[in-house]
């Protein structure tokens, strides 16, 4: 078992309302009480109506869960940081971040946990972002329930290649509604009066009549937010099928979470990571400042 330690610093009824306090899911507390070991105070181990003292340590087990069982497959990881708490990836475009029908056996979840797999016996998949199949970028995994958790301020930027010229700072403030069928979500999104709350920053980098660099922070993050606000105002993203055109330039939706950055909750200091540009997206780029 991976334990993490916590120093008390005042008195608690029991490990249960500290647990609460420190904003734990009942999920990850049911858990904890299923398996005798799982919690410690002072390194004697104990129940979840343990009393607490100022002073006190208590060790809890980081992984009390099942562990991920989807199939595993093995695909290379472009992995730009990892320590003992958190794993980023550099996703290319074309792989889905979760099994689904049409990628079941070949996907980013099933290639992380097979490199998981002699690191940690009981490791459980936690994506702390997700990406579309055709997004490239950055995602964040947390190794464990408490990595997952203590995890806070984190900050993406995404950047787009989209149709027609953005040549000033745009805030789209629309909301989007997912549509439904016999109870099943729709693929496609929709700008409604009667959607969540949804804000997309957008700053143009490099523009042309034809084409425009630019780059992304969202408000909110919804599905397809950055695809559905686009062409919303008649900029579809580049290569995007279902909101926009097919395009001879590009064989998916041009788009890339770039830049991440997080608080790291127990190195105590912010990282921040930047990745370059794919080349399909920079011969795109080249074009643009050409003209």
């Amino acid at each position: 078992m991976k334990y993490f330690d916590f120093a008390i610093n005042k008195e608690y009824k029991n490990v249960y309302l500290f647990l609460k306090d420190e904003g734990f899911s009942e999920n990850f507390i049911t858990n904890l009480r299923k398996t005798w070991g799982n919690i410690k105070v002072n390194n004697t181990i104990v129940n979840i109506r343990q009393p607490l003292k100022h002073n006190d340590i208590l060790s809890i087990n980081s992984n009390p869960n099942q562990h991920t069982a989807i199939m595993q497959c093995i695909l290379p990881l472009d992995i730009v940081f990892e320590d003992e708490y958190y794993l980023l990836i550099n996703k290319p475009s074309g792989i889905s971040c979760m099994p689904n029908k049409s990628h079941y056996s070949c996907n980013l979840a099933g290639a992380i946990c097979h490199y998981m797999k002699n690191k940690e016996e009981n490791f459980v998949l936690r994506m702390i972002n997700r990406l579309d199949k055709d997004t490239a970028g950055l995602i964040l995994i947390a190794k464990d329930s408490i990595s997952q958790n203590k995890v806070k301020d984190i900050e993406k930027t995404y950047y787009a290649i989209c149709e027609g010229e953005i040549a000033k700072e745009i805030t789209i403030d629309k909301k989007i509604k997912t549509l439904s069928n016999n109870g099943i979500n729709e693929r496609k999104r929709i700008i409604s009066d009667d959607g969540q709350e949804a804000i997309t920053l957008v700053t143009p980098i490099s523009t042309n009549t034809k084409l425009s660099l630019i780059k992304l922070k969202l408000k909110h993050g919804r599905t397809h937010q950055i695809r559905v606000h686009l062409s919303s105002i008649d900029h579809p993203l580049l290569g995007d099928e279902i909101y926009g055109n097919k395009s001879d330039i590009i064989d998916h939706t041009a788009l890339i979470c770039k830049e991440l950055s997080f608080f790291h909750p127990f190195k105590k200091v912010n990282l921040a990571f930047n990745i370059d540009f794919p080349d399909d997206f920079k011969k795109v780029i080249t074009t643009i400042q050409s003209l």
